[in-house]
């Protein structure tokens, strides 16, 4: 199947220059095994130029959003046109936080992907539950209804990792058991096969976050069906490199 592990690191709104210059130079100095693992970093966007110019060619950078759009009457908004400009590869597009706070539905986040794929970014598109949608034993009907508003308007797989982030698990302190990711990625990947294609389930990778850290990520990246990790707080702070090393367990499997 050859998915290569993938982790993202999403700084969200935190950072100055002072720290995420300190951030990029222990990432700069980790060793980790870059020829098994995708890596990358997530900055806001005032820092993406600096993170861009500094971090190892190894490790790419993404976006946190963009607009759905073509540039242009959209005070506060950034566009995929100008992440293109910047050379900036990745996006991550309807994260749980932008879905709840400020009502991006299924069908933009959907349109959200498909414009910034047609812009050439690949996409890193984000799915979860709440933690109600979950005690009401909703959860696949909820990440299926999110991952076809997607399947419904992009063609290229290839420019998309799929991250399932539970609701309940963000920044919490709570994380899915690995079995209960397990599920949910192995359902994921049973609807890609149903409604897009068997090429398509067995190559897209499907990446988990919620709470994910040094000492928990190995024994989730053991998991068949989870190729990787979209990881929050943790991302700020060293034990990132053990995050990404965790990439080995996946190759020993």
């Amino acid at each position: 199947m050859g998915r290569t592990f993938f982790v993202g690191g999403n700084w969200k709104c935190n950072g100055t220059s002072e720290e995420v210059k300190k951030i990029v130079s222990t990432l700069n100095a980790g060793q980790v095994p870059s020829q098994d693992v995708e890596v990358v970093v997530s900055p806001p966007f005032v820092f993406l130029p600096l993170v861009k110019n500094e971090l190892r060619p190894d490790f790419h950078v993404a976006a946190q959003n963009c607009w759905v759009k073509k540039g242009g009457a959209f005070t506060g908004e950034v566009s995929a046109e100008m992440l293109v400009n910047l050379s900036i590869p990745w996006v991550i597009l309807g994260h749980s936080e932008r879905r709840a706070i400020l009502g991006e539905s299924d069908e933009f986040v959907g349109d959200k992907v498909a414009y910034a794929i047609s812009q050439g970014l690949k996409v890193i598109a984000c799915v979860g539950e709440t933690l109600e949608q979950r005690e009401s034993g909703s959860t696949i009907d909820v990440v299926a209804a999110q991952t076809k508003a997607i399947a419904d308007r992009v063609k290229d797989w290839t420019k998309v990792v799929i991250a399932y982030e539970p609701v309940w698990a963000i920044g919490t302190g709570k994380v899915a058991s690995p079995a209960q990711a397990q599920e949910v990625h192995a359902e994921l990947r049973k609807w890609l096969q149903a409604n897009v294609s068997a090429e398509v389930a067995a190559s897209t990778r499907i990446i988990y976050g919620g709470s994910v850290n040094g000492a928990n990520c190995k024994e989730l990246a053991a998991q068949p069906d989870i190729d990787g990790f979209l990881v929050g707080g943790a991302s700020l702070k060293p034990e990132f490199i053990d995050i990404i090393k965790s990439a080995e367990v996946k190759k020993n499997t």
